[in-house]
């Protein structure tokens, strides 16, 4: 099979596109041909940092498409089956041989292209306001890299919840594409200080909670921006910038920052229904997935470099 693969860490030229063996079957896993990968930021950040324990290494999280084999183990799956699936790596490549437990069934109706990119940024957004964020109607949410998939799940699941809602992103073009998610303000914290900003529009009380994907400088901006007994859920560092962070600001207020790491929430009963609920939202029309753009899986290179350039709103999928 075809696989966009790296040999060391580094830029998105690392990425070669090269023939690979088939992967095996498991017997509590099942191998699907792959229909659609939806790049994720954890996919940039290991193929920068190199995480390859053998070589040729295949990035990725998810992918989704037809499952063609089973384990002889597995009982809720069948061949034919169309499913969103996660893991660690392989996602960039025309087959993939996953666990059972990291699949979830495609509705019917619902394009796989959209349930693909569901489960880390649908599941970490909904944890972040609900199960760590504690979220309640009426409550302030700012959103930072909101133009990112975590952004866009969390903007619309926050609004669902009758919540207010602020993104932040950076410009102006990108904020506008977000207003018919339900995103009540923008911020364009590229030309604005985002403190500043959301103390002026909360007549300086500051927002209940922050779903912070940025890290780096952005994360002390937005415990600054946290109101009285306010959580912040942090989630990732596409800034790429060390997290260096006062912290005696949360004291001061009662206030709480909490990490957030959709890969450990997978793994339980809760976190695998959860993420087959958004699926079905979303088959439902009751959620929208934003498509930025489609790469062959030949150009994973190019993909990647269009994700680091930050014009994206979405997802950018790779199509075998």
């Amino acid at each position: 099979m075809k696989a966009a693969v790296l040999y060391e860490g580094g830029g998105p030229e690392v990425l070669k596109y090269e023939d690979v063996p088939d992967p095996v079957c498991r017997p509590k896993g099942v191998i699907i041909k792959v229909e659609a990968i939806s790049i994720e930021g954890g996919d940039t950040l290991a193929r920068l940092r190199g995480m390859a324990p053998k070589k040729p290494h295949i990035v990725g999280y998810q992918a989704g498409g037809t499952i063609i084999e089973i384990g002889s183990e597995v009982t809720n799956l069948k061949v034919g089956q169309k499913v969103a699936t996660t893991d660690q790596a392989g996602s960039h490549a025309e087959l993939r041989a996953v666990a059972a437990r990291s699949c979830w069934i495609v509705p019917d109706g619902l394009d796989v292209k959209k349930a693909c990119v569901v489960p880390v940024p649908f599941g970490t957004a909904d944890d972040c306001l609900f199960e760590f964020g504690h979220l309640k109607a009426g409550e302030t949410v700012l959103v930072t890299a909101a133009g990112s998939g975590v952004g866009v799940a969390a903007i619309q699941l926050a609004k669902r919840a009758g919540a207010k809602v602020i993104g932040a992103a950076s410009s102006d073009d990108r904020l506008e594409k977000l207003k018919p998610l339900g995103m009540d303000i923008g911020i364009n914290y590229s030309t604005k200080n985002l403190v500043e900003e959301v103390r002026r529009i909360t007549d300086n009380k500051g927002v209940n909670l922050v779903v912070d994907g940025v890290g780096g400088p952005t994360l002390q901006n937005s415990i600054m921006s946290l109101a009285h007994r306010g959580r912040c859920c942090f989630i990732g560092q596409a800034g790429r910038e060390a997290n260096k962070i006062d912290v005696s600001f949360l004291m001061m207020g009662d206030r709480s920052l909490t990490g957030v790491y959709q890969g450990a929430e997978l793994g339980t009963d809760r976190g695998h229904d959860n993420v087959q609920r958004l699926i079905n939202d979303v088959g439902k029309g009751e959620l929208k997935v934003i498509i930025d753009r489609e790469f062959p899986l030949k150009e994973a290179a190019a993909a990647h470099a269009y994700i680091e350039s930050r014009a994206a709103v979405g997802r950018v999928l790779l199509i075998p």
